[in-house]
């Protein structure tokens, strides 16, 4: 049985993905500082389950922490979750931002270098892709100046990995996602972030639960066909499974660089209303929202062209949107 590391296993695709490598076989400890989730995940996960991970509490950030880990674990290949992600927060936080998704990164590079440990998976972002010149965004796409702090931290931190796994002869995938949305179909699992939420989806269902007053949305003036910034929206238990299908790639040797990276979503674009509008017929509620100025950072339009992901990891995705919607608002209520 392969044993995987985990980092940021605890926090919402982790621990979706944490579920997913226990179903499929393999054996999971977790790494997570606990900055932005809780312990009680990993009860929830081990009810899924039935098997309850190995867990450690350890920042990434604290260099002899990583190593001591290291020294007393063993592990087939690692899932590299662990970063902050809000695009908003980035741009008043660059130094923070910098530290913990940078330096975490190198440390753990460093310990599958000097360990000669092989299979590594990155939790990228569509962000690197910036303001893209063309729809849908394939893999050939000019990665071109960040947007945000956050997109520069998965933009430098693909390049990190390219230089380190052509120099250490480590294999290693990083899976560009596009939006993940939505819950474990048991509902003991979804997004819980920690304070205001800085993504559409915990907004829409705080809002819709009463949690926050109401729903910003942020520009109503750009270029799209009902002004409002558009996104490819993906179920977070799909994405899971992309990170199963790319280890597996890994771990058969079936990679065709040393490097290599993929787009992860739907395929289709929705925007900010339509997501809006869809949460309020699946779910047949009505939702208080205004229009704001635009956010910093934000981009007019992403989404995925997913050929290259669909052919060479065989994986797509099974559920839509409204499924995804759905599920997001069942977790709510069972938070409220």
């Amino acid at each position: 049985m392969k044993r995987i590391l985990v980092t940021g296993g605890l926090g919402f695709i982790g621990s979706h993905t944490v579920v997913e490598l226990q179903n499929e076989g393999f054996e999971v400890v977790i790494i997570d500082n606990l900055s932005n989730t809780t312990i009680s995940v990993l009860d929830s996960i081990t009810e899924i389950t039935g098997i309850k991970p190995d867990f450690h509490q350890i920042d990434l950030r604290v260099k002899d922490d990583v190593k001591f880990f290291f020294d007393n674990n063993k592990v087939d290949g690692i899932i590299h979750f662990a970063a902050y992600k809000a695009v908003g927060e980035s741009m008043g936080k660059p130094l923070e931002y910098y530290e913990n998704n940078l330096g975490t990164l190198v440390y753990l590079l460093q310990e599958m270098r000097d360990r000669k440990l092989d299979n590594f998976i990155f939790s990228s972002s569509c962000t690197v892709y910036g303001q893209a010149d063309e729809l849908p965004i394939t893999e050939n796409a000019p990665v071109k100046a960040a947007e945000s702090v956050y997109g520069n931290t998965k933009q430098i931190g693909e390049e990190i990995i390219r230089d380190a796994s052509n120099a250490h002869n480590i294999n290693t995938i990083a899976l560009r996602y596009f939006n993940p949305v939505g819950a474990h179909p048991t509902v003991k699992i979804g997004e819980l972030p920690l304070g205001v939420p800085q993504n559409l989806i915990p907004f829409i269902t705080q809002t819709a639960a009463g949690i926050r007053e109401q729903l910003s949305v942020f520009g109503d003036d750009y270029p799209t066909e009902d002004g409002t910034a558009v996104r490819d929206y993906i179920h977070v238990v799909d994405l899971a499974k992309a990170h199963i299908a790319a280890l597996t790639r890994l771990i058969n040797k079936k990679n065709k660089k040393a490097f290599e990276y993929f787009n992860i979503g739907t395929g289709t674009g929705s925007s900010v209303l339509e997501v809006i509008n869809t949460f309020e017929k699946v779910n047949n509620l009505k939702l208080n929202y205004k229009i704001v100025d635009r956010r910093e950072g934000d981009v007019v339009a992403a989404y995925a062209d997913t050929t290259i992901a669909n052919k060479e990891l065989n994986w797509k995705t099974e559920k839509d949107l409204g499924e995804a919607l759905e599920s997001a608002w069942k977790w709510q209520q069972k938070q409220s």
